[in-house]
C-alpha cells in the first residue's frame, strides 16, 4: 500500500477518520457533527488514505443506481468491500452495503449479504414515503449503542429499507419492524442519520470512533 504523501513529497500520517467521498450529500453534516466532538475528518475518494484511515465512514443522501455507478467507475465499490478497519454506512450508505435495493433494481455492494432493501408500501397503513422524522429505535445490541437509551429517537429521511435479518442490531417501527441498524464483522449500518439526531446521535458517533478491533 502507498503511503499519502503531501505536495512536497513528504509522507503524511494516515488519518484517523475519512469520509468516503462520492456522488451522494450530506457530507457536510457528517463532517460538522465530527468538529462538534472535537474529530477533524478527511473527505477523499483516494483509495491509499481510505485503506489507511482508523476509521471510515460512508455516508449518503441520494438514488442508489446513479451512486452504484459512481462508485464502480472507480472501483471504489471493491475497495470498500475489502476495508478491515470500522465502517459505518449511514443512510444511503447502509443500503449500499446491503446485496441489492429494489430502487431501480440495482445489485450493491453487498457486505450484508442476502439483505434486499425495499421500497416502503405507501398504501400499507396509509404510509407518508418517504419516512422523514424523528422515530425510536429498540432492540439495541451492539457496543454502538453503548449508553444510548432504549427507544432513543432518531432522525430518519428514507423511502426504501432493509428488512429484519441476522445482521440486525437495532430495529424501528414504520407500518412495519425493520433494521434501522446492521453489522457484520467491522461493518456497521444505520439507517437514520446520527449527525442529526441530536445527544443519541452524538453518542452513537462517540462509540463508532471508540470501537477498536
Amino acid at each position: 500500500m502507498k503511503t499519502p504523501t503531501d505536495q512536497t513529497g513528504n509522507k503524511e500520517e494516515s488519518p484517523e477518520v475519512v469520509i468516503i467521498r462520492y456522488n451522494a450529500g450530506n457530507i457536510r453534516s457528517v463532517l460538522f457533527a465530527l468538529e462538534r466532538i472535537g474529530i477533524e475528518a478527511v473527505v477523499t475518494d483516494d483509495p491509499d488514505i481510505i485503506r489507511g484511515a482508523g476509521k471510515v465512514i460512508f455516508p449518503g443522501v441520494g438514488e442508489a443506481s446513479t451512486a452504484m455507478q459512481y462508485l464502480k467507475e472507480r472501483e471504489l465499490d471493491k475497495l470498500i468491500v475489502s476495508l478491515t478497519q470500522p465502517v459505518l454506512g449511514i443512510c444511503l450508505g447502509m443500503q449500499l452495503l446491503c446485496s441489492h435495493s429494489e430502487e431501480n433494481d440495482t445489485p450493491c455492494i453487498g457486505v450484508f449479504d442476502n439483505v434486499t432493501v425495499q421500497r416502503f408500501n405507501p398504501a400499507q397503513a396509509s404510509l407518508k414515503v418517504p419516512q422523514i422524522g424523528w422515530n425510536t429505535i429498540s432492540g439495541l445490541r451492539s457496543s454502538l449503542f453503548q449508553e444510548v437509551p432504549e427507544n432513543s429517537y432518531c432522525y430518519f429521511v428514507h423511502g426504501y429499507y432493509a428488512g429484519i435479518r441476522p445482521y440486525t442490531i437495532a430495529t424501528t417501527e414504520y407500518g412495519h419492524c425493520y433494521s434501522s441498524a446492521l453489522q457484520k464483522n467491522n461493518f456497521y449500518g444505520v439507517q437514520f442519520h446520527p449527525e442529526k439526531s441530536a445527544l443519541a446521535g452524538e453518542q452513537i458517533l462517540k462509540n463508532f470512533l471508540a470501537i477498536s478491533l
